[in-house]
C-alpha cells in the first residue's frame, strides 16, 4: 500500500514533460537551418552592476552601522 500517491506524482510530471516541454525559440531554430547566425540576445546592464558584477548576497540583510561595535 502506499503506492497511489508516488504513482501520482510519477503521472503528473510525465505529463508535464510531454505536455508542457521548453519553449522553442524559432527565429534561433530557422536561423540554424538556414545556416546563418543565430541572433544574440542583448542583456541590459545596469551601471550597479557594471562597476561590481558579484554583488554581495548578504549585503541586504547588513544595516549601516548595525554589527559594529565602538571601540
Amino acid at each position: 500500500m502506499g503506492r497511489g500517491r508516488a504513482k501520482a506524482k510519477q503521472t503528473k510530471v510525465a505529463r508535464e514533460l510531454k505536455y508542457g516541454g521548453p519553449q522553442t525559440d524559432f527565429d534561433q531554430l530557422q536561423a540554424e537551418l538556414t545556416g546563418q547566425p543565430a541572433p544574440v540576445p542583448v542583456e541590459k546592464v545596469t551601471e550597479e552592476e557594471a562597476r561590481d558584477p558579484e554583488p554581495d548576497p548578504y549585503a541586504k540583510y547588513y544595516e549601516e552601522g548595525e554589527g559594529e561595535t565602538a571601540s
